[in-house]
């Protein structure tokens, strides 16, 4: 959700941005990458994650062990968004393993923030709370005004300030936990999505092995000439894979020119076979 367009949290990728759905020369990538900034999973974890480090500085010992671990999974709730949306261009799989590392680390995070409030006598705030309700509308507004729009990280904050800035620190917990809440719910449709995609239009590897048989159609109909095909009672089957194999012409090396069998499940195997001489 792929910076990658990586699905959105509304099942659409967001606009890819150019340097990203292109290679340097300028040629369009298979699985363009790009948009990372865009989604609003990775705008409120910025937000969680700053927050985080400024209440461990503000309320914490900064000689605890929990310290590290509480900005390493704001940290790892962060950055595997973006890193799983990067994946996007080669991997659908790799990015939503990432994205669901996301989900974790922010899981981590959340039971951090719980016992801080339950260890230090805090109050935490129910969901149908007055001040959970309020950080949730705040939430609601951003989501109708940020969805692809460039992140601004200040006008992120501003917006929570009252909260995010308070010098009770367990207000400022609580607000913590309503975010995670919130940014759980995006990765979790984020996944949702990127599933269905997956199902439906399959993995990078499965899109470029159609585009290669798509390619190899088109130059045998624009090469009607090319290397007259057996029958099938004298093709050899692949010694990988053991699908049937294809007469294939070597266009460069050592061997330009030569025939030789080559497994018709190709790319995804290469297995090959020598002619035998008559």
């Amino acid at each position: 959700m792929s910076e990658s367009p990586s699905t959105s949290e509304s099942g659409r990728r967001p606009p890819p941005e150019a340097p990203d759905s292109s290679t340097p020369t300028g040629e369009k990538r298979l699985r363009p990458s790009g948009g990372y900034r865009r989604l609003r999973s990775f705008q409120v974890a910025t937000i969680i994650y700053d927050t985080t480090v400024r209440f461990c500085e503000r309320f914490m010992d900064k000689r605890s062990r929990t310290v590290d671990q509480m900005v390493q999974a704001a940290r790892s709730g962060r950055q595997n968004i973006a890193e799983g949306s990067r994946a996007a261009a080669t991997s659908s799989q790799m990015e939503l393993k990432l994205v669901n590392v996301a989900r974790a680390s922010l899981d981590e995070l959340l039971l951090d923030f719980e016992d801080y409030l339950r260890q230090n006598g805090h109050r935490q705030w129910l969901k149908d709370d007055p001040e959970a309700l309020a950080v949730r509308a705040v939430g609601g507004k951003l989501n109708q005004t940020s969805q692809n729009a460039e992140f601004d990280p200040a006008r992120h904050w501003q917006a929570y300030a009252s909260w995010l800035e308070h010098r009770d620190p367990a207000v400022v917990a609580n607000t913590v936990l309503c975010l995670i809440h919130q940014a759980n719910y995006l990765l979790d449709q984020q996944i949702t999505a990127l599933e269905r995609q997956f199902i439906a239009d399959g993995g990078y590897t499965e899109q470029l092995a159609a585009m290669r048989r798509a390619e190899r159609e088109r130059q045998q109909k624009s090469d009607p000439a090319g290397p007259p095909q057996p029958p099938a009672r004298d093709v050899p089957h692949c010694p990988k894979c053991g699908q049937a194999m294809v007469l294939r012409t070597a266009r460069q090396g050592s061997n330009a020119g030569s025939q030789f069998w080559g497994c018709s499940g190709y790319p995804d195997c290469k297995g090959t076979r020598q002619i035998r001489a008559e």
